[in-house]
């Protein structure tokens, strides 16, 4: 710790829908399996705008800014614990999301290293930040929210049981949803449905969509149903969706309409109820039974996807378990490298200080400027 400084800068949030601000911090000490990461990179997320705007699970200001994703070096380690082999000057990636020490916009985080993941010579720190919260996202909703199989490593000859069983991914040109996309194509599911802006086809047929629906489009739910109109007797048409936008009438509205008793519906959460402005508070709603609930069929099976439990054991087969300690020591790196999964295009958000950039970034993320990319920015120049 000789070479670290005892405190360091952060974004915060002074007040709901106020300007970041920044703030004086301390750089936490490594415990025992915990690694100090200098960070390089970050990325903004919607998130952060429902924090800043609508004080989404803000409990008192100031409060640091969360982020979406770091990529940095290893600067210390923890003298005891299980580091996961990492080491000081290790180029890294991590999702981390319980603020404070885990906090990602700002200059060094203290983390586990259960949380951290080595980032392949193939990739550039810009191009690592995009990739962890997302690639988690995926894997805990398509596992503990729709109960698809996702066994790592994949045994040799296997097939899900529901490879053939067509799965809506709405928003598919997402962060979320192009890795969806390409995780499901990867563990052998056939008919992956993708629903985006027509101009993003090309490419979500590239990475594994095996049909594309245009939502700009009248009759966009009308073609959903009839390319899936062949299903199994006694199956819903489509047995599994996510939603990765999670608005009550851009994308809940319509999959009510496709939806059918033993369907299982992911949402992620907060669901918008509606949108933040320059001069409008956002409005949001946590619990999905509650939007729409006179619109979907009986039988339909609601789910938040809330993918800060993941570390949490929910008993599902004991895969949140296995995904704690190697999801993003293990798994992800591993299909980074192997070229599996890609990661999110970047836009470079600048800015003259750490703070101008994340506000820039929310600016940016409020004027729903973005599509097909994530939003990046350097922590320290």
């Amino acid at each position: 710790m000789a070479s670290l400084p005892a405190t360091q800068r952060a974004v915060a949030m002074a007040a709901k829908r106020a300007p970041y601000v920044e703030l004086e911090v301390p750089v936490y000490p490594p415990a025992a399996g915990e690694v100090i990461v200098r960070v390089g990179w970050t990325a903004s997320t919607p998130l952060d705008l429902h924090r800043a705007d609508g004080g989404l699970l803000i409990p008192s200001y100031p409060r640091q800014a969360g982020g979406g994703g770091i990529a940095g070096t290893v600067m210390a380690v923890g003298s005891a614990g299980d580091l996961k082999s990492l080491a000081v000057g290790d180029r890294v990636m991590a999702f981390a999301f319980h603020g404070d020490k885990e906090a990602n916009h700002q200059e060094y985080v203290t983390l586990p290293a259960y949380l951290v993941s080595r980032v392949p010579e193939c990739l550039t720190l810009q191009e690592a930040c995009t990739v962890p919260a997302n690639l988690v996202t995926v894997f805990h909703t398509a596992t503990a929210d729709l109960e698809l199989e996702l066994p790592w490593p994949i045994p040799q000859g296997w097939t899900p049981k529901a490879a053939d069983r067509p799965i809506l991914v709405w928003g598919a040109s997402s962060s979320v949803g192009i890795f969806a996309v390409q995780v499901l194509r990867h563990w052998g599911y056939r008919q992956v449905l993708a629903v985006s802006s027509r101009r993003h086809h090309d490419y979500l047929r590239r990475i594994g969509a095996t049909a594309c629906f245009d939502y700009t489009k009248p009759g966009v739910v009308e073609s959903i149903l009839g390319h899936v109109k062949d299903h199994a007797q006694g199956e819903p048409a489509v047995p599994s969706i996510l939603d990765c936008i999670g608005s009550l009438d851009g994308t809940l509205l319509p999959l009510t309409e496709i939806a059918q008793r033993g369907t299982r519906v992911a949402i992620m959460l907060p669901v918008i109820l509606k949108d933040a402005t320059e001069d409008d508070e956002p409005e949001y709603e946590m619990d999905v039974a509650k939007c729409h609930a006179d619109r979907w069929a009986d039988g339909v099976i609601l789910r938040g996807a809330r993918t800060h439990h993941y570390l949490q054991d929910t008993k599902f087969e004991g895969q949140n378990v296995f995904f704690k300690q190697n999801l993003q020591p293990e798994i992800v790196p591993a299909l980074l490298a192997e070229r599996v999964v890609e990661p999110n295009k970047q836009r470079v958000v600048e800015g003259a200080t750490m703070v101008e950039r994340a506000q820039n970034a929310l600016h940016l993320l409020r004027g729903k400027a973005v599509s097909g990319e994530r939003l990046v920015w350097k922590v320290s120049l």
